[in-house]
């Protein structure tokens, strides 16, 4: 797990954040967070198959239709996919895997790492913001 410092850093060289899963279901923690990590002035690309738009942005299909650079893929899909969406996530040249609070899978942060991206499992990207930030 990462130490606060390490987390500090991420949110500090972070522009653009891919959510993986996002959902326009306002009561969805995958539009919660989004939400809230868009409102701390980060850019969210939504990612879904479903396409369409969401919290005013172009939804992507899947990470390889993204058209731009992406910082940190924020995983809120099962563990099962994480593997696939941590080599979709190298192939991009995302920095961050980051895994959402009850997602864990060793085999795509090995997959992650050995492409030289940082991973952060099972921890929510909204809450470790607002603790370490104080945005409560």
């Amino acid at each position: 797990m990462p130490t606060d410092e390490e987390l500090l850093a991420i949110y500090a060289a972070t522009k653009t954040i891919a959510v993986v899963g996002a959902s326009s279901d306002p009561n969805k923690h995958s539009h919660s967070i989004p939400a809230y990590l868009q409102s701390q002035g980060f850019r969210i690309i939504p990612v879904s198959p479903k396409g369409g738009e969401l919290l005013g942005e172009p939804v992507a299909i899947s990470l390889a239709a993204i058209g731009g650079p992406v910082d940190v893929v924020d995983v809120f899909r099962p563990a099962e996919e994480a593997p696939a969406l941590a080599r979709e996530a190298a192939a991009i040249g995302a920095k961050v895997l980051w895994l959402q609070a009850g997602i864990w899978s060793d085999e795509a942060a090995h997959i992650a790492e050995a492409a030289g991206l940082r991973v952060v499992m099972d921890m929510c990207m909204g809450t470790t913001h607002q603790r370490l930030f104080g945005n409560f």
